[in-house]
């Protein structure tokens, strides 16, 4: 049996603490005793402790296989730190060490100094070490984020499930598999694979009570950010990004803009990530930005806010980066920006990829999918995910309880789109179906003939958007369903049917569903713009200036005969009254408000605004303004060349590897800067010459807003959406801007 008393004495002694937490102390006697055990705590719940403390204790060395060169290096770090002079305690073996080095944690472990060495999966395989580990003495097999074994895990790695062989090949002894995220699905498949179904399972609760979580809209994600982190000024918080790329622009967004950040994936030098993470855990820095690869293991206990700026892939994923704030038990917020664009993103990745992969992507990116978008508590819905219970009605710590949402019956718009779809032979995706019942005819509608069917403009009374989410809301439902081998294409499931023969009462979110319809009229433009402000993360501007900047925007519109919006949008105004704008180039930090906008129309604007600050003494909120980084994109450089060069737009989008959609988005972008191109040999090529007067004419005399669905719906089915977007561009980039 285990000796409590010597247990307690190290804990005291070696650690520093007095008492454990949880059900440290029961697992660390159970693995003294001899037993495997599998331990499911939550990130901050001392994971590590138990199997540290039981190395210590125990004859021989505790193997310990872990993911990445960081966690081990900072795990190292610290237990070196609780044995002050003795670094031979503890070693790890990776491909990150001299062959000095190698030389070095070898002669500790044939000495019987070392009482714990990391090992990466990939070390572990390799016959030398394999070899080595043969001569020693092994205590027990610790293996750390072990739902990496699991294809069901957030971060399947291949080689974990090679890990039961080693350790029949160097010697059995007892294993420890440790994951701060695992559903009873994973858990059933790490105990299979390392063996060990007979293990004792440890599992303690998933509530964190001091996580605030919240999803946000990712509209204008960069200045709702940085405006974020500055109101936290001095906390430690990570921003977590999909793409390498991502993390390096958001680290230099920040740095830009006062902000203390680093950036951190596995593209940077090795040197480099250990020197940021480094900094990072010493404060140099606030804020680390990220790829999911930071974080595991690491051992800072006041990290106040995780931000996803980008939806995760997984729940697990999700959880267990979140769970990396308030390890102390103190503030965390855990704020993810969301967009359906970027799941249908994420979705499209999979395409191409083994469909057993796909389909178990697929599952897992709908569960996140269905968090993101539900109007229930979100510690409630993160529980039951993990098989746990909570009772609470209200958690009072998640945007959902905090802040409710209004519902409406979709009960008939629900039943329309099912109807839709068991009425077509064929099979689609949602944003045709959403098409059709919109009434918005295209290439592929008509081709199809769906511009004939009865449901088509049936719905005409709400946008494509809303119809596209009332559809995403009935497969999150299982009322519809995606077919995995066809992927995206919609068809009706046994429960979409039993629904529509007998509807039921269904409760959407009104704001997430609404969200994408247009606004009114010129009578309602302050609502617009107030609802604009709220969208962006703002609404606090000041009332009696923007009355003062839309009487400016008329005068001028009428003084140079044009549309108000082509001076400044409403949204633009709306950030007018809240950074207080005085020179010009602090106008082009308002949204829509690029260089040539600004210089163009953007002077007697700064002028009132200066004015205004100047008579009613008012304190600039300067740490607010977003200062964007100078336009570095190889990328964007090489269009415009290309563009200057009067190459077709086919040939630059196969030349840069483009869909003709995700140019018109890269041209977009750069004209939205206030850089003007020239189309004009373009259009005058593809497009009739009546066709470019009608869409321009409208844009310059009829259009309240630059929106390419609103001049759809105004112009009707005679022009298609790629001649109004490249006429749109034209004349933004002969009067707008």
């Amino acid at each position: 049996m285990a000796d409590k008393s010597e247990i307690r004495r190290i804990l005291k002694e070696f650690f520093g603490y007095s008492n454990f937490k949880a059900e440290q102390e029961q697992v660390i006697a159970h693995i003294v005793d001899g037993g495997d055990a599998f331990v499911l705590m939550p990130t901050g719940g001392g994971k590590s402790l138990c199997y540290q403390l039981p190395a210590l204790v125990m004859e021989g060395t505790a193997i310990v296989i872990s993911p990445l060169i960081a966690l081990m290096k900072n795990q190292v770090d610290a237990l070196r730190g609780f044995e002050a002079g003795d670094n031979s305690i503890a070693h790890f073996l990776n491909s990150s060490l001299t062959r000095m080095q190698i030389d070095e944690v070898r002669s500790d472990l044939l000495s019987g100094k070392t009482k714990i060495l990391y090992v990466a999966p990939e070390s572990l395989t390799k016959e030398e070490n394999v070899a080595l580990l043969k001569e020693i003495k092994i205590s027990l097999y610790a293996v750390d984020e072990a739902h990496c074994i699991s294809e069901w895990g957030h971060d399947f790695r291949p080689e974990y499930r090679r890990i039961r062989s080693i350790v029949d090949s160097i010697g059995r002894a007892p294993i420890v598999a440790l994951t701060a995220t695992a559903t009873p699905k994973v858990q059933s498949d790490i105990l299979k694979n390392l063996g060990i179904q007979g293990a004792e399972v440890f599992r303690s609760s998933f509530n964190r009570p001091n996580l605030y979580y919240e999803i946000r809209d990712k509209v204008d994600p960069e200045k709702d950010l940085i405006k974020f982190i500055k109101q936290n000024p001095g906390k430690s918080g990570i921003v977590y990004c999909l793409s390498r790329k991502k993390v390096e622009e958001m680290a230099e967004l920040l740095t830009i803009n006062g902000i203390r950040a680093l950036p951190y994936h596995a593209g940077l030098d090795a040197r480099v990530r250990t020197e940021n993470q480094d900094r990072f855990l010493m404060e140099e820095v606030d804020v680390i930005v990220a790829t999911i690869a930071f974080g595991m293991g690491i051992d800072k206990p006041d990290i106040r806010f995780v931000i996803h700026y980008d939806i995760p892939k997984s729940i697990e994923g999700y959880y267990q980066e979140t769970g990396r704030a308030g390890r102390d038990g103190m503030e965390g917020n855990c704020i993810a920006y969301y967009s359906y664009k970027d799941i249908l993103k994420l979705e499209k990745f999979m395409q191409g990829k083994p469909i057993a992969e796909q389909e178990i992507n697929r599952q897992l990116l709908s569960e996140v999918v269905a968090y993101a978008e539900s109007n229930q508590c979100r510690r409630k819905l993160l529980l039951n995910y993990f098989g746990e219970d909570y009772t609470e009605d209200n958690c009072g710590c998640c945007d959902n309880c905090l802040h409710p949402r209004p519902m409406f019956d979709g009960k008939a718009e629900m039943k329309k789109a099912i109807d839709l779809v068991q009425s077509l032979p064929e099979h689609f995706k949602i944003e045709h179906l959403a098409a059709i019942l919109a009434g918005k005819s295209g290439a592929m509608i008509k081709s199809y003939k769906h511009d004939k069917s009865p449901f088509f403009g049936s719905g005409a009374d709400h946008t494509e958007k809303f119809w596209c989410t009332v559809i995403h809301q009935g497969i999150i439902l299982h009322l519809l369903e995606k077919e995995i081998e066809a992927y995206g294409l919609i068809h009706v499931t046994d429960a979409g049917r039993a629904f529509s023969e007998a509807p039921y009462e269904l409760s959407l979110v009104e704001d997430r569903v609404f969200s994408g319809t247009d606004g009114g009229d010129d009578d309602d433009e302050e609502a617009q713009a107030a609802a604009a402000a709220m969208k962006s993360g703002g609404g606090s501007g000041d009332s009696t200036l923007l009355s003062m900047l839309k009487d400016l925007r008329k005068s001028m519109s009428r003084r140079l005969k044009l549309q108000p919006w082509v001076i400044f949008s409403d949204p633009a105004l709306d950030d007018m009254t809240i950074l207080y704008p005085i020179t010009i180039d602090e106008l082009k930090n308002c949204q829509g408000v690029g260089e040539g906008k600004a210089r163009k129309f953007g002077q007697e604007f700064v002028d009132l605004i200066a004015r205004y600050v100047e008579e009613n003494e008012i304190t600039r909120p300067e740490d607010f303004v977003v200062k964007s980084a100078p336009s570095k994109s190889a990328a964007k450089i090489a269009i415009i060349q290309c563009i200057d060069r009067r190459m077709s737009l086919e040939d630059i989008a196969e030349t840069r590897g483009l869909e003709m959609d995700e140019l018109m988005s890269e041209i977009e972008a750069i004209v939205s800067t206030g850089t003007k191109l020239d189309l004009g040999y373009y259009i005058s090529e593809n497009l009739d010459d009546d066709i470019v007067d009608e869409i321009y004419e409208y844009f310059r005399d009829e259009a309240e807003s630059d929106s390419v669905e609103v001049a759809m719906q105004v112009l009707g089915d005679d022009y298609d959406e790629m001649e109004i977007r490249l006429v749109r561009i034209k004349f933004l980039c002969e009067i707008a801007s």
